[in-house]
């Protein structure tokens, strides 16, 4: 077997049908799908049997422990020579294997990952959460773009690794979040080969809504904390751009708006005080209504990109006052946990 699809499901029998037929569409046939149901009260049995005869599926059932420990459970069982890990919440191109096997034939990787795309059905909300996910302008293009400020780090929802360099490195850690992170973190440290696949794309739902993706980024900075504290030198410039970018909204709305109010003519004073904030909002419009062709989306796409920046940013100062300053540790600190799957 070349491939063993990984998936870790957690109560979403209906995207899993959506993955599913994505995958009978492929013109690279030589995979097998693990599902790892990772205690679902609303289980995918039904829909992995519904496809058995069209795809090689193992349906896999075990207690709740989070995607990190379902997917080390899958590997375990795993017959591919590469691991290909998913997100239940992702679609793939006809093309997606194909893609894979051209970079590996044109240059050997140990691991590696591709970006992700919004799908013209996904709702307006959510392809605006994919810009806020993946815009030069929000995080610096580290999750998969051209233009980057960081180096590329595979993420969870589209990466692949060779089965033996994942057994080397023990799969993933007990983070429960930022567990995908630390993974591509132990992969460059362990001196693995390790590239950007730009053709082998998904088409990643995400949050249905601003305040899932809120609770999500907001544990996403908390995870960048975690992980500064395992590994100090993994925390860049880049990532503590959201944390900035709070303070300075925080700053604005409690600080310098009162003050301008009592200057003359004070609605000068106001837009030159906001002049740098409407111009990012302007960009980000701007950039997200062309490539959605919608200024609707591009709308969506400015507050989408302010819950981003302040979800994370303001989940980053939360855990790094409560681990850095006041010296807790727990590293398991999260403000959403029993909501992370919702």
């Amino acid at each position: 077997m070349r491939y063993s699809v990984i998936v870790p499901v957690y109560n979403r029998p209906e995207e899993v049908k959506e993955l599913l037929e994505s995958l009978c569409a492929q013109t690279f046939t030589d995979f097998e799908v693990i599902l790892v149901e990772d205690g679902s009260s609303i289980p995918c049995k039904s829909v992995a049997r519904e496809y058995s005869n069209r795809l090689s599926i193992n349906y896999l059932t075990k207690p709740n422990s989070g995607p990190g420990q379902s997917r080390n459970y899958g590997a375990d069982r795993a017959s591919g020579k590469y691991l290909i890990i998913l997100d239940s919440d992702v679609m793939v191109p006809p093309g997606y294997f194909q893609a894979i096997e051209e970079e590996l034939a044109a240059a050997p990787a140990d691991a590696f990952g591709g970006p992700d795309r919004a799908h013209p059905d996904f709702t307006p909300v959510q392809k605006a959460i994919n810009y806020a996910m993946t815009s030069f302008f929000t995080t610096g293009g580290i999750r998969g773009g051209k233009v980057k400020m960081d180096k590329f780090y595979p993420r969870s929802f589209n990466l692949g690794i060779s089965s033996a360099a994942y057994k080397a490195l023990g799969g993933f850690s007990q983070m429960r979040f930022g567990e995908d992170i630390d993974l591509s973190i132990r992969i460059f440290k362990a001196g693995y080969k390790c590239r950007l696949f730009p053709k082998a794309w998904v088409w990643h739902k995400r949050r249905t809504n601003l305040k899932k993706f809120f609770k999500q980024v907001h544990n996403s900075g908390i995870a960048r904390i975690n992980l500064f504290k395992k590994y100090p030198e993994s925390l860049k410039l880049v990532h503590t751009l959201p944390a900035v970018f709070t303070v300075g909204v925080a700053a604005l709305l409690l600080i310098v708006l009162p003050v301008f109010l009592l200057v003359f003519p004070w609605w000068i004073a106001l837009l030159n005080s906001l002049s740098p904030l409407l111009l990012w909002c302007l960009a980000v419009f701007t950039d997200s209504s062309i490539r959605n062709k919608s200024t609707r989306i591009g709308a969506l796409s400015v507050v989408a990109s302010f819950v981003q920046l302040t979800g994370y940013g303001s989940g980053f100062l939360r855990a790094w006052w409560l681990r850095c300053i006041l010296g807790h540790d727990d590293e398991d600190l999260q403000a959403f946990r029993q909501t992370f799957y919702k």
